[in-house]
């Protein structure tokens, strides 16, 4: 009987074994593919060049119509663009001032790749003001403008040398204005009325009389006041107005490579005239402003309009910040 139930007992063990199921191998999570970011691909930007630009320009002095270091500064800016492989030339002018000056326009015009149909318009005003009528001494005598004026297109200057060596396949084509600076002043040196239109003399003239016959552009750019340290660049109201997809398309840019205490997402009310009114108004292209914003004071640099706007207030790095962020623009566009 013993034997029996032992028998029976190893039976049931042996059943029970070949009945069990085969537990499924437990394999190990694979790990999750690591994302690496490539590098953004930084133009190349020489913002010591860019500086010595200004410099030279600073150096023939105060740089408004009819006076001699105008002149002299216009036959530099011709020069250098052509230097670099851009077809130049000027475009002259006669405008009549808030004070009944009548004065010769300069507007100086460089264009690479003229014949190619996609082109982006970069542009500045190279003339400097003639008086100091935001500071409290000398008043009458006019300023370097190395900042309003100068800084802009010396970052141009460096642009179109870039280009020549680099030779992107669209058109770019870069203009100084004349004769923005020569505006009716707001302070007690004049009487009557402020008048808008006397400022960006230059920009309205090219505007009603383009250089070349149905002369458009995809899209402009203006530089105004980009030298100045710690510069503060916000969405102002003229480029949201005409041009917001460039706007955006351009502080993107600008964010991309690092610099987006600079190209701030802070929308600012209108705070005078500028060049790219015109070029929107009048030319029918759609044009943005870099420019810097003040926020101590919600208005341009404290040098703006004084003698203080030397080359003391000129930053490389500023200039370096604009000058990639605006070839990285170029590059990439098709």
């Amino acid at each position: 009987m013993k034997t029996k139930l032992l028998i029976a007992f190893v039976a049931l063990i042996l059943v029970s074994c070949g009945n069990e199921e085969k537990q499924p191998e437990i394999k190990p999570p694979k790990p999750a593919p690591v994302t690496v970011q490539e590098p953004v691909a930084r133009p190349d930007f020489n913002s010591d060049s860019a500086y010595l630009f200004v410099q030279e320009q600073v150096d023939f002095g105060p740089r408004f119509p009819n006076n001699k270091a105008h002149g002299k500064c216009a036959t530099y800016l011709k020069e250098k663009l052509a230097s670099f492989n851009f077809e130049t030339s000027i475009q002259l002018g006669s405008a009549t001032t808030f004070n009944n000056k009548t004065i010769t326009i300069k507007n100086i015009i460089g264009e690479y790749k003229p014949a190619v149909e996609t082109r982006i318009l970069l542009f500045a005003h190279w003339d400097s003001r003639p008086f100091a009528d935001q500071d409290l001494r000398d008043l009458t005598s006019p300023i370097l403008g190395a900042n309003d004026g100068a800084s802009g297109v010396g970052v141009l200057l460096e642009v179109a040398r870039q280009i020549s060596l680099k030779q992107p396949e669209i058109g770019v084509d870069i203009i100084f204005f004349d004769a923005e600076d020569y505006g009716q002043p707001s302070s007690d040196m004049t009487a009557g009325d402020h008048n808008s239109n006397s400022w960006c003399l230059g920009s309205q003239y090219w505007a009603k009389n383009l250089h070349k016959p149905n002369y458009t552009a995809n899209y402009g750019i203006l530089l105004d006041m980009v030298g100045s340290s710690n510069a503060y660049f916000t969405k102002e109201s003229i480029s949201m107005r005409y041009a917001p997809d460039i706007l955006r398309k351009v502080w993107k840019n600008g964010k991309t490579l690092g610099y987006q205490n600079y190209f701030v997402d802070n929308q600012t009310y209108f705070v005078g005239v500028d060049d790219h009114q015109f070029v929107n108004e009048i030319a029918n292209i759609p044009s943005i402003d870099i420019i810097h914003h003040e926020r101590s004071s919600g208005n341009f640099h404290p040098s703006w309009h004084t003698h203080n706007d030397n080359m003391d207030v000129i930053d490389k790095i500023t200039l370096g910040v604009v000058g990639e962020t605006l070839l990285y623009t170029i590059f990439n566009e098709k």
